[in-house]
């Protein structure tokens, strides 16, 4: 049996996630200290547990409307306003997905034709690039720069827009880079913007993770962009629940028409326990998301000071929960430091390549763990720099 006649290949020539080649060399070896994934290390609040348990225990295990609950719809609307200023009908603007990868997978195929071209910032998520290529689309790819804290401006912006450009994805609170895109420069894009036919695909999975005393701002929220933009989100990071698998799009009714039909199609809807659990998150949990925060920033300032202390320069993430730091000063590629460093010290990190080749020189480092953790991967750290020298 020949399977390369059968395989996809396109799907075959994508390259797996370099986030899971470091993750399963680590969890081969022994006393590693890891800051390669990131996952919260809370485990999900005892209130959404309960109601999961309760739902299960009475019985409420049947499918959903292919859209999700409509009480669950209808928290997100409440949701969406309250926090980001946005107003959504619940019937037909909402939809609930498996995890917010889903949802980002639905609308880039339902936007997406042969040869369509959709614009990425990098660094960003591994998932942008190969889904688009999935998809049959060309992505076109903005590297961000260190020295505009790897925010998209409009002139790269305007560079990279052609004929065939389908959508840009917005990746921001940014994974890996913990970069923001505040008001101001969200403003500039729409100008740029004004008058095409482009979607913004916004992912805001970090939303709720921002630092210091700037909210975070979606580009929907900007003047004239919220036609033209499906924002992402989901309850893996802010309330920890990662293993629940939910998410929801919200945006312009004729594209969520579409993404339901192929949702209704390949998923026929998300799991219903986690979303009696989503709903209970949505109405109570607002103090236990602050408590998380609250950790968070504590940790990601010692995080950013002892890079810093040990001759890593690391700008400060505004948001989600990664330190970027830069390792350039070593010699090293990426990927060179990552894997010496994890034979040698025991600890694993990710190579700034696996978000895209702008992040050469870089690393991600979460800090979604224990102040002690984060403390002596930062001592072994040091460690191996000092024996470089």
């Amino acid at each position: 049996m020949n399977y390369d006649n059968i395989l996809n290949k396109t799907i075959t020539e994508i390259k797996p996630s370099g986030i899971r080649k470091f993750f399963d060399i680590a969890s081969s070896m022994r006393d590693v200290i890891s800051l390669g994934v990131g996952e919260p290390d809370f485990p999900t609040p005892w209130k959404i547990r309960n109601e999961a348990i309760r739902t299960l225990e009475r019985g409420k295990t049947r499918y959903s409307s292919n859209s999700g609950l409509s009480e669950l719809r209808e928290e997100i609307a409440r949701y969406m306003e309250r926090k980001f200023a946005l107003s959504y009908d619940p019937e037909g603007e909402v939809l609930v997905t498996i995890g917010g990868s889903e949802a980002i997978d639905a609308c880039v195929r339902v936007i997406t034709n042969p040869g369509d071209e959709i614009i990425i910032p990098q660094p960003s998520y591994v998932c942008y690039e190969p889904i688009v290529q999935m998809a049959g689309g060309v992505p076109i790819i903005i590297e961000t720069k260190a020295e505009n804290d790897f925010k998209v401006t409009p002139t790269e912006l305007a560079v990279a827009i052609s004929p065939r450009t389908k959508a840009l994805i917005l990746p921001y609170p940014c994974n890996p880079t913990g970069a923001i895109m505040e008001k101001g420069d969200l403003v500039k894009l729409a100008e740029v913007l004004r008058g095409t036919d482009i979607l913004v695909l916004s992912d805001e999975i970090y939303a709720e993770l921002t630092f210091g005393e700037l909210s975070h701002v979606s580009p929907a929220a900007v003047e004239e962009m919220k036609e033209r933009t499906v924002v992402i989100n989901g309850f893996s990071k802010a309330f920890s629940m990662t293993g629940w698998r939910l998410g929801f799009a919200c945006g312009p009714r004729d594209i969520l028409r579409q993404m339901t039909k192929l949702h209704q199609f390949a998923i026929m809807c998300a799991p219903t326990t986690s979303q009696y659990a989503a709903v209970e998150a949505l109405r109570t949990c607002d103090e236990e998301v602050a408590e998380m925060m609250a950790e968070y920033d504590m940790r990601r300032r010692i995080m950013v000071d002892g890079f810093c202390k040990i001759g890593l320069p690391c700008r400060e993430p505004k948001g989600a929960f990664y330190a970027f730091p830069c390792i350039s000063s070593t010699g090293m590629t990426s990927d060179e430091f990552c894997e010496k460093l994890l034979h040698a010290k025991h600890v694993a990190l990710v190579p700034g390549t696996a978000f895209g080749q702008g992040g050469e020189g870089f690393v991600r480092a979460s800090y979604c763990y224990s102040t002690d953790h984060i403390h002596e991967a930062l001592r072994r750290v040091g460690e191996f720099l000092e024996e470089l020298k």
